[in-house]
């Protein structure tokens, strides 16, 4: 697999992770959790089959719901196993972070009374092949390190052990999969005491002291949210996780609110119907301020609670810490669109970065005779020579086409680095690897703020400048061969570049992110080539 079908491949993958992830958070009882635990891994995550093996009450595991396979649903489907058995399989299997896996060789013929299903799979001699007897297990915890579960994958659809980031994705499903698990169970604890109560003519008072104890003692943030009269939208109460989640007292907490606390950019998320305070039913994800003035991601998963009669008592929201979660994605992302040795841009990043610059400059306005222009014209290209723009008292002015020398617009600097085959022919491609962290230090440093300098490959560089005229982009290509003319220190080395050739498009020249990138390689190449003749002539 080359490296940009990985990325796709990460990319994709971390997409679908969302996407079940949504749906895990969606379902409601114990049940449909499970289903959606196991559908989900089957669906998105890349393997064949997957069962979840749910704790009891006298603390032994069943397999509780099956995906992928009816041979496996027969099998295994109600079957139970010991907790003493699962903790010894577990303790003996192999730690891939929170992932366990145990081998063919590590004796799992020995299982025990654990349930267990051997797949009619041929054995591969690809030195990282699946084989038939390997398993692979999710220990699923609760926030205070309880098992309520065990997930169990099989058959991956590429026949080999999964790569280290496909482990970490099944990870990150498997810690919000242990959330639902707990959340779900104790929904359906909740539903049952209060099932009871009702029967028994105590609901509203036997009810109300479950729920204060389960909101007080639950081990996540909740928060209840008055939803009528003089109440709507106040924050009532909020329990001691997410006081000490977000550094408050329950006092303070009280009088600002969630929406206060919520990220400037995060608040039209928060439900209008409420005060802005919390949204009104569903799930989001959003950014909160602690005390000490950093913020966290958390998940708000609300829902609305109604007396025996049916009318809105209060709105309950469960915060959810997903900080850890979220600086995973992000990873990931930064991963696939930035090069892992100089961590610049990728080819790809900026051919995206291109093609929203290349989006606006096709979406932006026209203007004609009695025609209203709603935003300013950012860039050489958005007024044509003798646009005809129209004012706020009705006058007209005729716009004409400024100097070469003052227009201002998009650029891309393509740079090439001369002889860059030498260095690693001569010094070795480690000093080569520190020659070009270095140039792209120094072409990072000498740019304007707000420039983007990407690498496109092996000693190809180029830098996209936005706003800038003909004659300070010249300046430009010339700082920029200036600040690689100095010797590069490596392992006790100067290590001389031999130069650097640079060649200069403008959007205003293509018609599309292409076509700008093939125009600023050609002018390069054409650059290159009169160096070459000039100095042959000199020699």
């Amino acid at each position: 697999m080359t490296a940009e079908t990985e990325t796709h491949v990460r990319l994709a993958t971390l997409r679908l992770l969302n996407r079940v992830v949504a749906d895990l958070n969606a379902t409601r009882d114990l049940k449909d959790t499970l289903q959606a635990v196991v559908d989900g891994v089957v669906s998105g995550l890349g393997f064949g089959v997957a069962a979840v093996n749910l704790v009891r009450a006298d603390a032994d595991l069943e397999v509780a719901a099956v995906a992928g396979n009816d041979e496996l649903r027969k099998a295994m489907a109600g079957q139970i196993g010991s907790r003493e058995g699962w903790d010894r399989i577990l303790a003996a299997a192999e730690p891939w972070g929170p992932l366990r896996f145990l081998g063919h060789r590590s004796g799992q013929a020995d299982v025990g009374d654990i349930p267990s299903w051997i797949p009619d799979l041929p054995i591969a001699d690809h030195p990282e092949a699946w084989h038939p007897r390997d398993a692979l297990l999710a220990p699923l915890h609760t926030p205070e390190g309880d098992l309520v579960g065990v997930l169990s994958v099989d058959l991956p659809v590429d026949g080999l052990r999964p790569a280290p980031w496909r482990r970490e994705v099944l990870g990150m499903f498997a810690a919000q999969a242990a959330i639902a698990v707990d959340n779900a169970r104790l929904r359906s604890d909740m539903q049952r005491a209060v099932a009871r109560l009702e029967r028994e003519q105590l609901a509203l008072r036997a009810s109300e002291e479950s729920f204060r104890q389960a909101f007080e003692y639950a081990p996540s943030g909740m928060v209840m949210t008055g939803v009528r009269g003089h109440e709507q939208g106040q924050l009532l109460r909020a329990n001691d996780a997410l006081c000490r989640m977000l550094g408050y007292p329950a006092p303070v907490l009280k009088r600002l609110g969630l929406g206060a606390l919520a990220h400037p950019e995060d608040r039209p998320l928060l439900g209008g119907h409420l005060g802005g305070t919390v949204p009104v039913a569903g799930c989001t994800e959003l950014r909160l301020a602690r005390s000490d003035g950093t913020y966290r991601w958390v998940s708000l998963r609300t829902s609305q609670v109604a007396d025996g009669l049916g009318d809105l008592r209060f709105g309950l929201t469960h915060v959810e810490d997903i900080e850890d979660r979220k600086q995973r994605e992000q990873a990931l992302v930064h991963e696939a669109s930035h090069d892992p040795l100089t961590g610049l841009p990728n080819g790809r990043e900026l051919r995206a970065r291109l093609a929203a610059r290349f989006g606006l400059k096709a979406g932006l306005p026209a203007a004609g005779p009695g025609g209203d222009m709603h935003e300013p014209y950012a860039d050489e290209w958005a007024v044509p020579t003798g646009a005809i723009l129209s004012m706020p008292e009705g006058a007209v002015v005729v716009v004409d086409e400024p100097p070469a020398a003052e227009r201002r617009g998009v650029a891309l600097l393509f740079c090439d680095l001369d002889g860059f085959k030498h260095i690693n022919d001569n010094f070795g491609h480690h000093i080569g690897d520190v020659v070009l962290k270095a140039v792209a230090e120094r072409l990072t440093a000498a740019v304007r703020e707000g420039d983007t300098v990407a690498r496109l490959g092996g000693d190809e560089f180029v830098v996209l400048a936005d706003g800038i005229g003909r004659e300070e982009a010249e300046e430009m290509a010339v700082r920029l061969r200036r600040a690689l003319s100095v010797p590069i220190p490596a392992e006790g080395l100067a290590v001389p570049l031999e130069g650097a050739s640079f060649g200069i498009g403008w959007a205003e020249e293509a018609a599309e992110p292409e076509d700008l990138l093939r125009i600023a390689d050609e002018h390069m190449y054409a650059n290159k080539r009169r160096r070459d003749r000039a100095q042959r002539r000199a020699g």
